[in-house]
This record gives C-alpha cells, sequence and structure tokens, in this order.
C-alpha cells in the first residue's frame, strides 16, 4: 500500500466521524461542538496541504514515471469539485461553532455527506489510477525524492501531528504502508515527541461517543 493511499485512508475515517459526531450531536452542548470543531480544523489543513502538495510535488513526479497528462487533469478537475465541497462543508461547520441549533447540525450533516462522496469518488479514482504507478515505481530516485519533498512540507510539530493522525484508526495494512515510507523508529519518535497536540485536542472528539 502506497503512502497516497494511506493517508486516503485517514481522510475517509475522519468523514465519516464527523458524520457520526453531527448525528449524535444535541444536548451536549457547546462543549462538544468545540471539540469537532477542532478536529475539524485539522481535516480541513490536512486536506488542503495534501492537494496542494499533490500538484506541486507528485503530478511532476509522476508524469516521469509515464502518467498521462490527461489523467492528471481529470483528477485536478476532481480535486476542484472536491474543494469546493470542502469550501461548502467549512462554512457549515463554521456556522455551527457560532451557534448550536438543530437546523445548522442539519446543514453541517449534509455537507458533510456532499463532501464525503466527493472524496470518495475522488480517492477511489486516484487509487485506481495510481496505485499501480506508485508499486511499479516505490524503490526509483524519482519517489524516493517525492517522498522527501514531500517530508519537508512539514515542520516537526506538525510532522508530530501529522503522524499521528495518520495512525489513529489506521488498518494494519494502513500502518503496514506507512512504515514502509517511513522507518518504525522515524514514526515512533516524531509522533511520541511532537504528536501530543492531537492527543490532547483533536484525538478527544472521537472517543467514547464516536469512535
Amino acid at each position: 500500500m502506497s503512502m497516497n493511499r494511506v493517508i486516503h485512508g485517514a481522510f475517509l475515517r475522519d468523514l465519516d466521524r464527523f458524520t457520526k459526531a453531527l448525528s449524535m450531536l444535541g444536548g451536549e452542548g457547546e462543549g462538544r461542538v468545540e471539540q469537532v470543531s477542532t478536529a475539524w480544523a485539522n481535516f480541513q489543513d490536512q486536506l488542503t496541504r495534501h492537494h496542494l502538495g499533490e500538484h506541486s510535488i507528485a503530478w511532476p513526479a509522476l508524469r516521469k514515471v509515464g502518467v498521462s497528462d490527461g489523467l492528471l487533469t481529470q483528477l485536478d478537475a476532481e480535486h476542484e469539485r472536491m474543494a469546493a465541497a470542502l469550501e461548502s462543508a467549512g462554512e457549515a461547520m463554521r456556522l455551527l461553532r457560532r451557534t448550536l441549533s438543530a437546523e445548522r447540525v442539519n446543514a453541517a450533516r449534509e455537507a458533510v455527506a456532499a463532501l464525503r462522496a466527493a472524496t470518495a469518488e475522488h480517492l477511489d479514482h486516484e487509487d485506481a489510477e495510481l496505485e499501480p504507478f506508485f508499486s511499479e515505481h516505490a524503490d526509483t530516485p524519482v519517489m524516493k525524492a517525492m517522498h522527501r519533498a514531500f517530508a519537508r512540507e512539514h515542520t516537526m510539530p506538525e510532522a508530530g501531528t501529522y503522524f499521528a493522525w495518520l495512525q489513529d484508526g489506521a488498518s494494519s495494512d494502513e500502518l503496514a504502508g506507512l512504515r514502509q515510507t517511513v522507518p518504525r523508529p522515524v514514526v515512533s519518535i516524531i509522533t511520541w515527541v511532537w504528536g501530543g497536540k492531537y492527543r490532547r485536542t483533536i484525538a478527544p472528539a472521537w472517543k467514547e461517543r464516536v469512535s
């Protein structure tokens, strides 16, 4: 499993968690909304960073290993649809954070459902088309340089949050895929030393009621 597919799994897990959290949101009040909103801010940041990185880092590398411009154009169009859905869901979540009401909970739930549909469609397409390229060229200088470029996109505190987020709820296959790209000791150290923000402020949104 490529690192790209590992990341995709984390996005879909979060979207399912938001769907469940919003369906259960009610009498717990503003504190619960704040928890979910904090988790949303992380999700939105991770999704935005990922797709900006694909444009600037992954696409040039994939062109070098034979991915066609036509396919990348299709994926870019899907990115645009997903970005529009992300913006709509983000606005619904901001309004919900401002004022908790049944109407705003329903609006946020509908917006997140639309985002999940657009995201799943895109990620399924991307996985089907690109996973063979990632597998075939995993050990090439081009792919190794691509992974190094992605690694430079995060400071250490950001990397701690990133790795903690990737592993939270990941399957055994996804964890193995992560460690194929980043050695287990590196993942463990970065997560332990710099992952505290995720553990304190984001992971609680998914415990007990939502897990």
